[in-house]
């Protein structure tokens, strides 16, 4: 991760940023998902920091593969506690990793099934 610090981002910008809405963004703050509470600023803005924006990012990756969202606040949980629980950490994302791993062979499968229509079809429309 990045040393350098950037000014804090409205919601607005970290939405921008990260691709997510702002919508989601409020979602994931009242579904415990976030490391700690969004600084704000004096008119009860939200300012997201970098540390912010970063583990937004890993949640998004983790949503994107499935991730449910019980299992992602279990996870904010365990970082949230600090150190001591890396173990718990490790099995949590080893297990989903097994699952997307699963999930992308079953994919591969039904590919494969969708790839051998498409042959046929071709053959048959080439003669």
């Amino acid at each position: 991760m990045a040393t350098t610090s950037s000014a804090p981002r409205t919601i607005s910008d970290a939405a921008l940023e990260t691709g997510l809405s702002a919508h989601t963004l409020r979602y994931y703050e009242r579904e415990g998902l976030m490391l700690g509470p969004v600084d704000r600023a004096a008119s009860s803005h939200r300012r997201y920091s970098d540390r912010d924006l970063g583990w937004i990012r890993m949640l998004t990756h983790l949503r994107r593969t499935g991730m449910p969202i019980r299992t992602l606040r279990e996870y904010a949980a365990l970082a949230r506690a600090g150190e001591g629980n890396e173990a718990e950490r490790l099995a949590l994302l080893e297990a989903h990793r097994e699952h997307v791993l699963r999930e992308l062979d079953e994919m591969r499968r039904n590919l494969e099934a969708v790839d051998r229509k498409i042959a046929i079809y071709r053959e048959r429309t080439s003669a």
